[in-house]
């Protein structure tokens, strides 16, 4: 069975980028009938909040993403003092003693050099005397992984062939000073121990990937399939980071967007389907395939997400809606469906049909407005009224096209647009047709 995960830190709210992640692993879960799993990366005590958690389960369920479990890394302290004690036995990790500025006093004469900021585990050569000489001044360690130093290759679900040099990177930081874990370790611990077969995140952890893997080997563990989706950008090409507030998900939500629209748009991105919505997650998850994802960066457009939300309204049967909705009836729903950008824009409609209206008449089309009433045929009323009544007064008036439509919308609605009046005129009555009109 498929097992995948969505792993959050829980510092802030999610956004479109986070949500994009979580969505393709879920999809992935769904399409193969494996499992998903949320799982909270909580180790950052500092900055780990209960209160981001909750709005990050909050904005799941509301994109109708519903793991099958959830999981907390902070419960699971015991699990990583196992993983470390076994590879600090192995030699794989090793106790460093430099402090911050002495890292970077390293950083800055290798960058002079114009060597790589790579460290250069010259911790590996304390004695045990010299150890405890730094330690007795009062230093605690930190712990870093020694990597192997060769190349990490795997097919990538959606770059492809990939390799990343592990000679070329640092040997990552495991355990902190003051003596708690770092994600990364952690993850790869939850990772074996929760038996994830796929890992589907952003092209930022392509390095990280490959660390992670040496890790999961000296655990003795499988290594997962791993997917690196492209970076989400503006239109203008550039990163969203300085946008995400009003591009988190409890944002589109509060803005009356739809969360299938939010989560079509998130899936499809880079794929010709991104245009087009799904109506339900059925469909959007028969048609999954990541394959479909181009490397390129995703371009994230607020307007077009608007324009698909829309999209979708307009497709969307009255059974989807009308407990949402609370008012109205099928017919209402098909007449204006065709209209609105956001479901709340249904409200106006409901209003011109069974609320009050101020008509708009022009002092040039008072007369033929006043005069309509008397060519109103009799209820009761089908999408076959509006014809009989404009036949009618061309007949009558002479008028025809625009100047006898527009005049007629405008009083009957007091809007220059909106859904076609064939559809609507049934909805108001011949009542307030009349009390309109004069």
């Amino acid at each position: 069975m498929t097992v995948l995960r969505f792993a959050p830190s829980p510092t802030g709210r999610i956004h479109i980028g986070n949500a994009r992640t979580a969505i393709l692993n879920w999809l992935l879960a769904k399409k193969t009938g494996g499992q998903f799993i949320l799982r909270y990366d909580d180790t950052d005590t500092a900055r780990s909040k209960t209160e981001y958690a909750d709005s990050i389960s909050v904005d799941l369920n509301w994109l109708g993403i519903r793991p099958d479990r959830v999981e907390w890394q902070s419960e699971r302290i015991d699990k990583y003092d196992a993983a470390a004690e076994k590879l600090k036995a192995g030699g794989l990790l090793y106790p460093c003693y430099e402090t911050v500025d002495e890292l970077d006093r390293k950083r800055k004469r290798q960058a002079l050099k114009n060597l790589p900021p790579v460290y250069d585990r010259s911790s590996l050569q304390l004695t045990a005397e010299e150890r405890a000489k730094l330690e007795a001044e009062g230093r605690k360690p930190h712990w870093r992984f020694k990597l192997d130093q060769k190349q990490v290759k795997w097919h990538d679900l959606i770059r492809g062939a990939v390799h990343v040099d592990t000679g070329s990177q640092s040997d990552p930081v495991c355990i902190r000073e003051d003596g708690t874990y770092l994600y990364s370790f952690c993850s790869v611990v939850d990772d074996i121990e929760f038996g994830i077969t796929h890992v589907i995140r952003g092209e930022d952890h392509v390095v990280n990937t490959a660390v992670q893997t040496e890790i999961t080997a000296a655990l003795s563990g499988a290594v997962p399939v791993y997917g690196h989706h492209s970076w989400l950008v503006g239109t203008d090409g550039k990163g969203l980071s300085k946008r995400l507030g009003s591009l988190s998900i409890s944002a589109m939500r509060e803005e009356g967007l739809e969360a299938m629209a939010v989560v079509s748009h998130a899936a499809l991105l880079g794929t010709s389907d991104a245009i087009h919505p799904c109506a339900d997650y059925k469909e959007l998850v028969d048609g999954f395939d990541l394959a479909k994802l181009s490397r390129a960066p995703a371009r994230f457009d607020e307007t077009e997400l608007g324009s698909l939300n829309a999209k979708l309204l307009h497709m969307l049967e009255w059974d989807a809606v009308k407990d949402r909705l609370g008012f109205g009836s099928e017919a209402f729903w098909l007449a204006v469906r065709g209209n609105l950008e956001k479901l709340s824009d249904a409200k106006l409609w409901h209003e011109v049909v069974t609320g009050k209206v101020a008509p708009v008449v022009s002092a040039g089309d008072r007369e033929f407005i006043s005069a309509s009433a008397k060519d109103l045929p009799a209820e009761p009323w089908d999408s076959t009224a509006w014809k009989t009544w404009t036949e009618a007064l061309k007949t009558s008036t002479g008028r025809k096209g625009k100047q006898l439509f527009m005049p007629l919308r405008l009083a009957l609605t007091g809007l220059d647009h909106g859904p076609e009046l064939a559809a609507l005129l049934p909805l108001i009555g011949r009542d307030k047709t009349i009390e309109r009109v004069s």
